[in-house]
């Protein structure tokens, strides 16, 4: 969320910054909100002056034992009117307020221009995608000819886009986990919490879903309570109205959650596979920052994420996303896509976001700085997606004879070097 006083101060330039995000709201009624608002204060310290004068008056005439009865009805309409005008500005604050809920948050200087995922600029590659001398095949068919992933019973269950795994394609999806929480806190300096998977209201209003994203989110039939889109909204809000001490800063936490999300509006896109599902799992890296230095702190919470995929030895790039693809609530925002030969292509795994104070004036989220406490700058990303590092390690170490080699990084959590068709 914008603060209120800085967007009126700026609003031209804001207005500007913001035409180059996609779906650019109206600010029209911004700019009539903020005539009438301005008019209303400006009446009213106009007749504020005249009751002071009036009152001066007043008190001169009774001094000389005068009649002031009918300056003093007049003083009385006039503080009428005043307090009208006051309850018109205050009406006009909270209009203010709601209608800076649906306004993104402004990119980073840094961030390019562009209208879509097509202007994403990548900054970087890691790693040779295989060569293999097979025609390589997608997760969805060695999946299911090796026995641990079932679409068609998971649709039975429940429905569309949900994964039932079996013996070792379970295994699998558990042994990802455990090895992203202990690589994040045992070497990149993460503190492990695992938050609720259900939130409410207030958690997903401070970290920008609410009110602008309802379709995309489950509630909870007769209950305040949300399943979690992401792990980014619990364990932000861990520190919701809260003040941190600066020598803590950064704050670095990461958490495993599953993912629940209705997916609204990408019906047709990855329909196949668990690509695009409604339930998914996922480690979460989340950071509060000193705003001096949270630019840092992306490039860091970026490479520890990268580093997942280095030590399982999948190959990778970098894309920084355009002004029109950047998130609602994001000032700038890494895409780390990992390769996939079933779909021959990249396909993003960890989003990398720093928010600067978007999210921390939603959530109340301050750190003490001298006198006055200054909003926290938060961050995330996936560290990483299990589901489609699940997906790329089946199909970037597919073997001719349909059985998929087990990253050495995973052999100890996993107990196997071969996955082989479960009999």
């Amino acid at each position: 969320m914008h603060d209120l006083a800085y967007f009126r101060a700026n609003f031209e330039e804001i207005a500007k910054r913001l035409a180059t995000r996609p779906n650019t709201p109206n600010l029209d009624h911004f700019r009539e909100l903020d005539k009438r608002r301005r008019a209303a204060i400006s009446q009213s310290e106009q007749l504020q002056a005249k009751v002071n004068a009036q009152s001066t008056q007043i008190g001169a005439i009774r001094k000389a034992g005068g009649d002031a009865s009918a300056l003093q009805e007049q003083v009385r309409a006039w503080k009428t009117e005043i307090a009208a005008l006051e309850e018109e500005k205050q009406a006009a604050d909270q209009e203010f307020q709601e209608l800076l809920a649906g306004i993104p948050n402004l990119t980073h200087e840094s961030v390019p221009v562009g209208n879509s995922e097509e202007d994403n600029v990548e900054i970087r590659r890691w790693g040779t995608p295989p060569k293999f001398d097979f025609e390589p095949k997608a997760h969805w068919d060695l999946g299911k000819e090796l026995g641990i992933l079932d679409l068609e019973r998971a649709a039975k269950i429940t429905g569309a886009r949900f994964a039932l795994y079996w013996d070792i394609g379970a295994r699998l999806e558990r042994a990802l986990i455990n090895f992203m929480l202990d690589v994040h806190t045992r070497e990149h300096g993460y503190t492990e919490v695992l938050p609720p998977f259900m939130v409410n209201s207030k958690s997903l209003f401070g970290t920008g879903q609410l009110p602008k994203f309802k379709e995309d989110l489950f509630k909870c039939e007769g209950h305040d309570f949300w399943l979690v889109p992401t792990a980014e909204v619990p364990v932000t809000n861990i520190f919701r109205d809260e003040v941190l001490e600066p020598e803590a800063l950064p704050v670095k936490l990461c958490a495993y959650t599953p993912c629940f999300r209705s997916e609204a509006g990408s019906y047709g896109r990855d329909v196949r596979g668990i690509i695009r599902v409604h339930q998914f799992q996922k480690v979460e890296l989340v950071k509060f920052a000193h705003p001096d230095t949270s630019y840092d702190e992306l490039e860091k919470l970026t490479a520890d994420a990268e580093n997942i995929l280095e030590r399982l030895g999948l190959a990778y790039r970098r894309v920084v996303l355009c002004t029109g693809d950047t998130s609602f609530s994001s000032a700038k925002t890494y895409d780390i896509e990992v390769w996939l030969p079933g779909q021959n292509g990249y396909k993003e795994i960890s989003s990398c976001s720093n928010f600067e104070a978007f999210q921390a004036r939603r959530a109340g989220i301050r750190f003490r700085s001298g006198k006055k406490n200054e909003f926290a700058h938060t961050l995330n990303g996936s560290g990483l997606a299990v589901g489609r590092t699940w997906v790329a390690i089946i199909e970037n170490y597919q073997q001719k004879d349909d059985t998929v080699i087990v990253p050495e990084a995973l052999r100890p959590y996993l107990n196997a070097e071969v996955i082989r068709p479960r009999q």
